[in-house]
């Protein structure tokens, strides 16, 4: 297992330790995973932006980690809810941690930063409003945070799982 370095959260160092703690079971439960599923995979760890942050890397490049991503991050989606009730049966509090498996949600994440950026330009080009497809959580968080980079904002309409995105005028 390979620890990433953490950077303190505001709060002080009982959140920073709580969200270690997270860490550690997550990646506890995760190497049971991989175990189970004879796959080959590393864990880092981290804190990022008041979440603990768990990735699966491989250094051979293993598709079969890809498995574990699934189509459009099905299975990553899933395994990262499992993973947070894992933790949450640990430690009886609600866990936001992140999970990336090889790199998907990092990839994802510059995808969707790029998006959100090219809708806001747009958006100051025509004056129109842009409405984006359905997402994620995940990735409407990662677009209005590009959207709000871009001196705009955005909302969020539609009901799960059809939510999406409306970039706004200024």
């Amino acid at each position: 297992m390979t620890e990433g370095t953490t950077s303190a959260a505001p709060e002080g160092g009982d959140t920073l330790t709580r969200l270690e703690q997270e860490g550690e079971i997550a990646a506890d439960y995760l190497e049971g995973l991989l175990d189970i599923a004879d796959l080959d995979g590393d864990i880092d760890m981290d804190v990022e932006a008041d979440r603990a942050a768990v990735s699966i890397i491989s250094d051979t490049g293993s598709r079969d980690l890809q498995k574990l991503v699934g189509r459009d991050g099905e299975v990553l989606e899933a395994l990262q809810e499992l993973t947070r009730l894992a933790v949450h049966r640990e430690t009886g509090d609600r866990s936001r941690l992140m999970l990336d498996i090889a790199g998907y949600r990092a990839r994802k994440r510059e995808e969707l930063s790029e998006l959100g950026a090219k809708a806001a330009a747009e958006v100051k080009n025509t004056g129109e409003a842009v409405k984006l497809k359905p997402m994620t959580p995940f990735e409407r968080k990662v677009v209005h945070d590009a959207v709000k980079a871009a001196g705009l904002r955005s909302e969020s309409e539609g009901e799960e799982p059809q939510r999406y995105v409306v970039v706004l005028p200024a």
